[in-house]
């Protein structure tokens, strides 16, 4: 099995699991999952954007284009929200003609409200982090994580579905705890992400 194939194989039950998880105990948070991308979609945003998709990506945009507004949206971890693809290459054509940040790097993922920050994957072939995993904000640029190369989809999305199934932050795959992450279900049947320090989340008195 080639590379591509064991990665995107990887990736589809990684997210099997993590949408098993959200129609258990997240109901409106799976509300959200939009239908699948036509290969016709998903080759209009590569041409839009001048980039062609790692072959895990391409897979999970496949099974959903992305996640709609409402309560719950911002199910994966930083409270952020998967953007459906129109709204990818829009963010992408920020980032690299406004912000002038270096092509490749696809902004897959937002905060909610606001999408000043969130994850992208490199699409740069030929990189050592191609298909990984990173972060980029308005402010703070782009960066691999972890800092020491990236965390490959497939992966992240796997172990995105042993925290919601154990009940705990993520473990990255450089050994650290991502003690800023935490599932937390909604009063509303949602899914979100907190960090327990955060001092909004500590009643007064």
């Amino acid at each position: 099995m080639s590379s591509d194939a064991d990665a995107v194989e990887r990736l589809t039950a990684a997210w099997g699991r993590v949408e098993a998880w959200l129609r258990a105990h997240a109901p409106a948070s799976a509300a959200l999952l939009r239908p699948a991308a036509s290969a016709a979609d998903i080759a209009a945003a590569e041409t839009a954007m001048g980039v062609e998709f790692p072959a895990p990506l391409a897979a999970w945009y496949r099974i959903h284009d992305g996640v709609g507004e409402g309560h719950g949206a911002g199910f994966l971890p930083s409270d952020t929200v998967m953007l459906p693809l129109e709204e990818m290459a829009d963010e992408y054509r920020t980032h690299v003609q406004d912000w002038e940040r270096e092509e490749g790097l696809l902004p897959l993922t937002g905060t909610t409200g606001d999408v000043w920050s969130g994850w992208y994957v490199d699409a740069r072939e030929g990189e050592s982090s191609y298909g990984c995993l990173g972060q980029w904000s308005v402010d703070g640029g782009d960066e691999p994580y972890p800092a020491d190369g990236g965390w490959p989809l497939a992966d992240w999305l796997g172990e995105i579905a042993a925290a919601l199934e154990e009940g705990r932050c993520l473990h990255r795959p450089d050994g650290a705890d991502d003690t800023h992450d935490w599932p937390v279900l909604t009063g509303r049947e949602g899914l979100t992400w907190v960090d327990p320090r955060d001092p909004r989340l500590v009643p007064k008195g």
